[in-house]
Parts: structure tokens; sequence; C-alpha cells
């Protein structure tokens, strides 16, 4: 089996240093059950890539266990399985580990990585496939194998050759492999117990949790163990504790309390629905809703006809159900809304069906590497007609008296942008998804450092 990653980072044989296999070289490493070797096909300063290729030896993998012919005729020794993840454990465990002697910044920065396997097999066909590595961001590409081009009638098979593209870090791209080659698989070639609940934790840790395929996931990397299954999620599940929603609220009203002097929030509210009706939205999604502040002014205007919101804290969902219940509207205005949990670097299906979506105030919430995914959710997956969103501008800052010279609005904030950082991004953003873009500004603009919040609304082309 064989396993290739290729990067066009400058320089790209920096990629030698991440995977600590220097490319002049031809490495072999022995296992258990066979030998790895790793070389570079090409390693040149524009394109590098280091090839992982896996010689399984049927004989070591069944002798000494009574085995019957089947045990040798498989198809183990030629497919990606539980195999390449050992390897890749084995092999690349600094990498693995996000560890690099010396380029240790570069081990920590996303660059763009391809990777291909030979022969994968997918149990569940090529959309299980899509639904495990496109909601983290990944370009899929799948070819599928007959059973025998022989015998065309005899149908498909489960093999497929996957080349998976994406900008992260190499640590990252080695822990989706390692957790999801055997989940595509759906076997393990080893006995699986409770130390495989640490492995899939490790190894998942900052994804999986959030995942949306993550109960899938979970029970088949354990060999459906409903046990260890059960108590996996469990620990995952805990990974959601309230403690962050917490100390977001009290960010929140610090963020509100900067912009209370120019009643920033309304102004901003205001725009966004006027800019709604504009676009003859009348189902809206609001991503990222937090507390509802969006949410409760749509509902009071029988404009809008279908209202959706969405965030990744529970506790801020039950906090906008809270003050939602509170507005005294007719029971049938009510069927109008609903509220949902999830993340917005994950493809989920229940964005789709609405003409616009809103994004206020969340995009600097996100940190840079995330930034591609949640472009492919917001623009790709979700197919809305218009999509606005709003951030803060960091050149008016120095305008807030409250506000310490050099600080952002809200301590969550990963980024502020410039007027020009924000054009740049929605304009890549717009040409890269077929959308056009214009802008708006919202509140009252100084002459040197413009508005206090910058808004950016995208139509589809048709």
């Amino acid at each position: 089996m064989l396993l290739t990653i290729a990067t066009t980072h400058s320089p790209a044989t920096e990629l030698g240093f991440l995977l600590h296999k220097h490319p002049n070289r031809c490495q072999s490493f022995s296992l258990s059950f066979g030998e790895a070797h790793v070389f570079y096909p090409q390693a040149q300063p524009e394109r590098c890539t280091a090839a992982l290729l896996l010689d399984v030896d049927p004989v070591k993998l069944v002798r000494g266990k009574g085995a019957r012919l089947e045990h040798y005729v498989s198809d183990r020794p030629y497919v990606a399985s539980s195999f390449l993840s050992v390897a890749i454990a084995q092999v690349f465990s600094t990498a693995l580990a996000g560890r690099c002697k010396d380029k240790p910044e570069l081990a920590q920065t996303p660059i763009p990585l391809i990777a291909k396997i030979s022969v994968l097999p997918c149990r569940g066909g090529e959309s299980f496939l899509r639904e495990l590595f496109e909601p983290l961001g990944y370009k899929v590409s799948a070819q599928g194998h007959s059973l025998d081009a022989e015998f065309p009638d005899w149908g498909a098979s489960k093999y497929f050759t996957v080349e998976l593209q994406h900008t992260l870090t190499l640590s990252d791209l080695l822990s989706h492999l390692y957790v999801l080659i055997p989940v595509l698989d759906d076997d393990k070639h080893y006995w699986v117990g409770d130390d495989e609940i640490e492995k899939l934790l490790r190894h998942g840790e900052g994804w999986l949790n959030q995942h949306p395929a993550r109960s899938q996931i979970t029970n088949r990397y354990l060999k459906r163990q409903q046990r260890l299954t059960r108590e996996a999620l469990a620990q995952l599940a805990e990974e959601d504790n309230p403690d962050p929603d917490s100390a977001e609220e009290s960010h929140a009203e610090e963020e509100a309390a900067v912009e209370k002097p120019i009643s920033l929030n309304q102004q901003r509210m205001n725009a966004v629905i006027a800019a709604l009706k504009q676009n003859n939205a009348k189902r809206v999604i609001d991503l990222g809703c937090g507390q509802g502040n969006l949410l409760k002014l749509l509902l009071k205007d029988s404009y809008f006809a279908q209202i959706t919101g969405l965030d990744v804290s529970y506790r801020s969902l039950e906090i906008a159900q809270e003050r939602l219940d509170r507005l005294r509207l007719p029971r049938n205005q009510w069927q109008r809304l609903q509220l949902i949990q999830g993340a917005l670097t994950y493809q989920d299906k229940r964005l789709k069906g609405y003409d616009a979506a809103t994004v206020i105030e969340v995009i600097e919430h996100l940190d840079l590497p995330r930034l591609g995914a949640f472009e492919r959710v917001l623009f790709e997956f979700a197919e809305v007609q218009t999509i606005i969103v709003t951030t803060p501008n960091i050149e008016y800052n120095v305008k807030f008296d409250n506000l310490p010279a050099g600080k952002l609005r809200h301590k969550d904030h990963r980024f502020e942008w410039t007027r020009l950082e924000f054009t740049t991004w929605a304009k890549q953003a717009a040409e890269r998804f077929s959308y056009v873009v214009e802008f708006q500004a919202i509140g009252m603009a100084d002459i040197e450092v413009g508005s206090p919040t910058q808004m950016a609304i995208f139509r589809r082309n048709s």
C-alpha cells in the first residue's frame, strides 16, 4: 500500500524537516507485520513529495495462529487499513506529534498539503468518505475501481484511489489519516481495548468532538464495542464544558461596553436587516447567533418567514431561547423559529435551504488556520443566495476611549482586520466561490480610520 504526501510550500523540500526523513535518502523500517519504506519521488524547491510504501508480509500476519488458507489470501497487503495507521505512528511519530527540532515554527504552520492513498477501502462508499473529510476542510477527489476490469458486469468495488487537498499543519493531516483510515476500512488488525480510547482522544484532539460524524467515527474506530464507544463519547462530551461559555458571556459584555457610546450594535443590526430585505431574503439562518440579538429582531418582524439560529455553544443557545421566550408573540409566529447547535467549520446539511446566511461579528473569533474550512462551509456547502458578513475594523479602535491601546475589542478575538485586509479576503472568497460582493460601512465613518464596523454582502452569480 502506498501513501504520498506532497506540498508546494516554499521551499517545498522543508517537508523533509517535518517528516524527519532526508529527501536524498531511501529509508526502511522493520515492523511486526512487514516493512515500511520512505523515499521521495520528487524533491524540488517548488514541489516535494514523500512516499510511505508499506510492504505487509501475509505470512507474518498469521504465523503461529492456526492459519487457514483464507487468512493468507486477503486484501490486507494491498489496501490502506489500520496497518497504515500503525506505520504512520511508528515511522512519522515526531511529525504526528507536531514536533520539529530544526524548524519548530514550521511544525505549527498550516501549509498546502496533498495526500494520496493508492487504494483505500471505503465501507460506506464515496459519500461516507466525503462525510469524514470534507467537514475538516479537505477537497476530496475519489476514483472508484471495478471489481474486475475484465468483467464490468460485476460492478464497482469498495476500493478507491483518494486524493485529499488542504492547507493545514502536517501534524493535523497525519492525525486525520491515523484515525479515519481504519474508520473507512471498518476494521482493525489488532485487539481493541481501553487503551484505544486514549489513542482516539489524543489524535482526535481539537477536531473530533465537533465533527458531525463523531459518533460513527468513534463506533467504527473502537470496532463497534459499545462499552468503549459510550465511554469515549462521554469523554468527548466533557470537552464541551460550560466554563468557556461563562467566559464568553463576560467577554461579550466587555465588547458591548466598548461599543455602547456610539450605539454600534443597534446600527449593525439595522444595517443587516435592511440588507436582508433589499435582497428579498425571507428565510434566514444566523450563523454564530450567540445569545440571539439578531434573532430577536427578525422574529419580531413578520417579513421573515423562516428564522434559524446556529451556535457551537449550548449555553448561548439556552440564553437565546430564554430571551426569545419573553417576546409576546402570537402562537403561530413561533413556528418560524428554530435553534440548532453546530460548528461553522464543519459541513452540515442543516445549513441548506435558506435565502440568506448572516455571520455577524463571528469570523474574527475563528483561528486563521480554520478559515479555509469556514469558507467552504459558508460559500460552497450552504448554497445560499445571499451572505452577509460583518466584522470590526481594527483601524477604528483608536477612537474608543475605553479600549486600551493595542487591545482587541473582545478577548476571544483571534484577529481584527483592517479595511484593506477585509476587502481583500472578501473579494478572493467571492471570486473563488462564484459570488459578487459589495461593501458597506456601519457607523459614522472617520476620515482617517473609516467606520467602526465593516460589512460585506455576497450575492451568488446566477
